[in-house]
């Protein structure tokens, strides 16, 4: 417990304050576009997930029917909505194309692919 004489005041200098937030906010600057990229590359996993949920009914209706065309109504948007999805599936192929309009995913990752055969683009940094 701090004791004060009379007339003196305890508490925060100004000096005091004036460090502690330029530290808070060199801290902020450094943190938050950190987080930022974390953040776009995760929206990423939107669109990622919904082309490998439209590729697995594809690949479905395939065993099926022999057959991909008529299997599933495209365009469609993914879960989150950060993605549209697109393709137009033949008897016996697919591409299917997720493509982001915005900002809010990597740069890099705007458009993805995935076709019957597997092969997605762009290349790993976003699968």
């Amino acid at each position: 417990m701090r004791t004060t004489k009379a007339g003196e005041q305890s508490g925060f200098t100004l000096i005091e304050m004036l460090i502690t937030v330029a530290v808070i906010g060199i801290l902020a600057s450094i943190a938050y576009p950190s987080y930022q990229g974390y953040v776009e590359s995760a929206r990423v996993t939107d669109g990622q997930a919904k082309l490998m949920e439209l590729a697995s009914e594809l690949e479905r209706c395939y065993t099926a029917d022999y057959s991909y065309s008529g299997c599933i109504s495209l365009p469609v948007d993914s879960d989150e909505g950060y993605y549209k999805v697109t393709g137009s599936p033949s008897s016996s192929s697919y591409t299917l194309t997720a493509t982001h309009s915005g900002s809010q995913v990597k740069t890099a990752c705007k458009t993805l692919t995935i076709d019957q055969s597997g092969q997605t683009t762009p290349d790993a940094e976003c699968w």
